[in-house]
């Protein structure tokens, strides 16, 4: 490995570790909950024969319920009942309570401890609709209680919940599942109320408690998100890692809103458009019972909702690329797949791919394999001419160690006199920075690709029971800083260790081939796979493995290639250049010669 293939590693770990910095989770230090002794907490039983049990007359509630909600008065008081949809995805509880979602559950996911997976729950999941009456009083119509009946026509189920008002008027909330998939139709009608309301449009809130689904607590954190989609802005989101509270507003019309707790999406779409919406995230405590909240409120345009054109849709999904595709306008962009090239790469190139493997192999590990192989094939050119650099760098050591020893300390004349000598034997500097530097989009598109890839969630290969996370074979309980960071996150991950040991070997294999890197630029070739293995530590298996993988096949390349190259004949190629160039039998390179012009011309300087 040498100089310029050093700078070119270096400048890819700096943009790798701004990346992760900027655009990755921040590490997030775990919580101990300390019990002060000194406090004692007393506790007033009451007997039960003692508690009395007020009940109020009909005409004192109908009084109260009437002052508080006027005209909806009627619907204060009932029982609440539970209508239940299914189909061959999902299962939703719909509450006569409000008229709307109460649980949700994905039948084909489970948690990370194999229970049954729910979206939405009573204790996680709360929706409220209010509207303004005509004299300004705020009603929410999730306070009240509706009739539900079910109906089913064809592989269609519905469930209506009507609000009765008086005199023909009535609050009509509808919801249609079909056979299969993860979407639910929802209507809202408010029917001869234009008397009863304002012009103001209702607002719906849905608030999203984060329940622990996944075993890492700190990646559902770092990668769960509010986001929401308009056409004029596209998608907006807060950034994923962020746990003090934040919040954002789009004032046009707006698209969709949604709720993501890293692998799965809570959301719900106009078919014609919501006036305005508001999204906020905020972490209420560290420990594994405050995981996340979520919550976002949209406008919805009280004329739409008169006019029989209340329409909308929800979805309670997978957070996958294909899935997602297929829902609306944008709302793929859920699945964070990086920067714009990045994404490209991903969206174009490695998606596809994977998801051709997938269709025939069922083992993750294996495709990860295959999808490496494929890859390392597909820049097998960049890496062929990487290494030829490499290899004249070492052919012209000798002259090159004269230079340093003639110049001494005088770096500018040495850097001059390396650079004739590169243009006499017809080097390029740059041909072991370049290949090095034009692989990076695909490092950086796999950094986003695996720990956003719900495929490889609950799949298990070799040692580790999950891809997806992290694979925690030795662990411990106390914590251990530096910088306030938490030094492994009390864990050993079996295949990161695999990844720093791999690249530690391929840069003492590079190290022994080109012994141009000498001093301190030899002892940062060597932290840096070290300093990964900190960063990546508390990633995806997958991610980790696909780099062990990865290192072992470019060593097994550079082998190969080693048997290949005869470096008495390229010695005598770079002789023959020299001869050629002393002649004036060889043209300069455009890039050779402005950077020799440039050597000379500050040569020049320094000698004024």
């Amino acid at each position: 490995m040498d100089r310029n293939q050093i700078i070119g590693f270096t400048l890819i770990a700096v943009l790798f570790i701004a990346y992760i910095q900027f655009f990755g989770p921040t590490p997030t230090p775990e919580n101990t909950t300390v019990i002060d002794s000194t406090k004692v907490i007393t506790q007033t039983i009451t007997p039960k024969d003692t508690v009395k049990t007020v009940t109020l007359p009909d005409s004192v509630k109908n009084k109260q319920y009437s002052e508080k909600y006027g005209a909806f008065a009627a619907g204060g008081s009932g029982q609440e009942q539970e209508l239940v949809l299914e189909n061959k995805n999902i299962q939703v509880t719909l509450s006569s309570k409000g008229g709307n979602v109460k649980k949700v559950l994905l039948k084909n996911y489970f948690t990370y401890d194999k229970k049954p997976l729910y979206l939405a729950n009573e204790n996680s999941s709360k929706i409220s609709l209010k509207v303004t009456t005509i004299d300004n009083k705020p009603i929410d119509l999730n306070e009240l209680y509706f009739t539900g009946v079910i109906n089913k026509s064809g592989d269609k189920q519905s469930a209506v919940f009507k609000l009765p008002v008086g005199e023909g008027k009535y609050v009509e909330q509808s919801f249609v599942l079909g056979a299969e998939g993860f979407q639910m139709d929802y209507d809202i009608k408010f029917v001869g109320l234009v008397g009863i309301l304002n012009n103001d449009p209702a607002v719906f809130t849905w608030k999203n408690k984060l329940q622990k689904i996944e075993y890492d607590v700190s990646q559902i954190r770092e990668r769960s998100t509010a986001s929401y989609y308009t056409k004029e802005g596209g998608h907006e989101s807060i950034a994923e890692a962020s746990v003090k509270e934040e919040s954002e507003k789009a004032e046009s019309k707006v698209q969709w809103i949604n709720l993501r707790q890293k692998f799965f999406n809570s959301a719900l779409i106009a078919k014609n458009s919501f006036s305005g919406a508001k999204i906020s995230t905020r972490v209420v405590g560290e420990d594994t019972t405050n995981i996340k909240e979520l919550e976002a409120s949209v406008l919805l345009p009280i004329n739409d909702i008169s006019s029989d054109k209340g329409k909308y849709t929800y979805f309670f999904g997978p957070n996958e690329f294909a899935v997602c595709k297929s829902v609306t306008e944008g709302f793929e962009e859920n699945v964070n797949l990086g920067w714009p090239v990045i994404k490209w790469i991903n969206r174009f190139v490695v998606i596809p791919v994977f998801n051709f493997l997938q269709s025939f192999i069922s083992s993750y590990g294996i495709i990860i394999v295959i999808l490496v192989l494929l890859l390392k094939l597909v820049l097998f050119p960049l890496s062929y001419k990487s290494y030829i650099s490499m290899a004249k760098m070492k052919v012209m050591k000798p002259e090159l160690d004269e230079i340093k020893a003639k110049f001494g300390d005088d770096m500018q004349k040495q850097q001059a006199e390396q650079m004739q000598l590169y243009q006499k034997v017809g080097i390029n500097p740059m041909a072991g920075c370049i290949p090095v530097l034009l692989q990076m989009p695909i490092l950086f598109a796999m950094f986003s690709f695996f720990p956003n890839a719900i495929e490889l969630r609950q799949q298990s290969f070799l040692w580790s029971p999950d891809l997806s996370t992290y694979d925690a074979v030795f662990t411990w309980k106390e914590n251990y800083y530096i910088f306030s960071y938490n030094v492994l996150n009390n864990h050993i991950s079996i295949f990161t260790l695999l990844m720093t040991i791999s690249t530690l070997v391929y840069t003492w294999f590079n190290n022994q081939m080109s012994t141009a890197v000498q001093g301190p630029m030899k002892i940062v070739s060597y932290m840096m796979p070290v300093v990964f293995m900190f960063v990546l530590n508390s990633f995806p298996a997958g991610l980790s493995f696909y780099y062990f993988v990865s290192n072992i096949v470019t060593i097994g390349q550079q082998l190969i290639i080693k048997r290949f190259v005869d470096e008495d004949a390229l010695r005598a190629k770079l002789e023959e250049n020299r001869k050629n160039y002393q002649t004036g039998n060889v043209k300069k390179s455009p890039f050779m010669q402005k950077l020799g012009d440039a050597m000379k011309a500050q040569e020049e300087k320094k000698k004024k």
